[in-house]
């Protein structure tokens, strides 16, 4: 099981990253001056309301990715005894 953790701790230290660079891009997508659409100030609000609210999510997983890869949650299964 630990391995299995740290494992997806890799998983989730790459998808932290990835998730804030591909809200970014496509924030930046939409409210370009040439989109499909013209971005309006309802866009504008929308996406920094996303953003401010998704970015400190995903920069927690990297760091729980982080920590599960390092180890730290290796005891809890010992602690519940389960091997």
């Amino acid at each position: 099981m630990n391995s299995l953790k740290r494992i997806l701790g890799l998983v989730w230290m790459v998808l932290g990253p990835a998730s804030i660079i591909f809200g970014i891009m496509q924030a930046m997508r939409e409210l370009s001056p040439n989109a499909a659409v013209p971005p309006t100030q309802e866009t504008y609000t929308f996406w920094i309301i996303i953003l401010a609210i998704f970015v400190p999510i995903a920069a927690g997983m990297s760091l729980m990715g982080y920590y599960a890869w390092q180890g730290d949650y290796d005891h809890l299964d010992e602690e519940r005894g389960v091997e």
